[in-house]
């Protein structure tokens, strides 16, 4: 779907955010960046998206074009919903920026929320929700425009344990139905463990990818208490920690 040849992006000031980027992303899989805070994942992320452009190397996508408006969704760490507007409202918004809405709006809409288990919500307003279904609400609204690729920028970060570990099966039950593509940024080990095929390790700024382990659990429900769960997070804790141990011995 999408190359990344030696991606680099600087801030104002001369902060270096990323250096040297490299990635392939293919269609369908499930990819995970996982790194300390500041490593540039969400600068990747936003790369991704076309919000940001580069400031060196390239973004090849397949066919020789970005993805059209609606192909690509956003997922942030902040629900960001409108406080004034219902489920649907929010979930619809997409079709109200880039006209013309399609004639099944209304249809598709319902059925995004239904997909996220909100069915009986669609005229709730964000106040009336939970942290967890504004949440839910917020990847019904990225899913709404049936996207090629979804972008997930820490969007369990704030929440309880048990309802992260809900949205998480959820998630992973959504990226086989749906058969998407999806790049999420996390800093936590065992969140990419669980979510992701590929779990591409970054280092702290400028960030870099130092690593990548292919994730090879089997599915279902026990998914998070099999053996080579547990195998594969030690794994990955160790990787991560010998990348920050390499990282503050180069900059020492």
């Amino acid at each position: 779907m999408l190359r990344l040849d030696r991606i680099g992006r600087r801030f104002p000031g001369g902060v270096e955010a990323l250096a040297g980027i490299s990635l392939d992303l293919a269609s369908g899989d499930f990819v995970a960046l996982l790194g300390p805070s500041g490593c540039g994942k969400s600068t990747l992320l936003r790369l991704i998206a076309g919000l940001d452009p580069p400031d060196s190397g390239a973004l090849a996508w397949a066919g020789g074009r970005p993805p059209a408006p609606g192909e690509i969704g956003f997922v942030f760490q902040d629900p960001t919903l409108l406080p004034w507007a219902s489920a649907a409202a929010n979930v619809g918004l997409p079709f109200r920026l880039h006209d013309p809405a399609p004639a099944d709006a209304a249809a598709l809409v319902d059925a995004a929320l239904a997909r996220v288990g909100l069915a009986g919500f669609a005229n709730a307003r964000p106040r009336q929700l939970s942290g967890g279904m504004r949440m839910r609400v917020s990847i019904a609204r990225a899913l709404v425009t049936r996207p090629r690729l979804l972008l997930m920028d820490e969007p369990f970060a704030a929440l309880d344990e048990f309802t992260r570990h809900r949205l998480q099966e959820d998630l992973r039950a959504l990226w086989r139905e749906a058969g998407c593509t999806i790049v999420f940024v996390t800093h936590s080990v065992y969140e990419a463990c669980f979510l992701a095929r590929r779990i591409v390790l970054m280092t702290p700024r400028p960030g870099r990818i130092a690593r990548e382990i292919t994730a090879d659990l089997p599915e279902g429900p026990a998914r998070r208490l099999d053996p080579a769960y547990a195998t594969l997070v030690a794994t990955v804790s160790g990787a991560m920690t010998e990348v920050l141990r390499d990282a503050g011995e180069t900059a020492g």
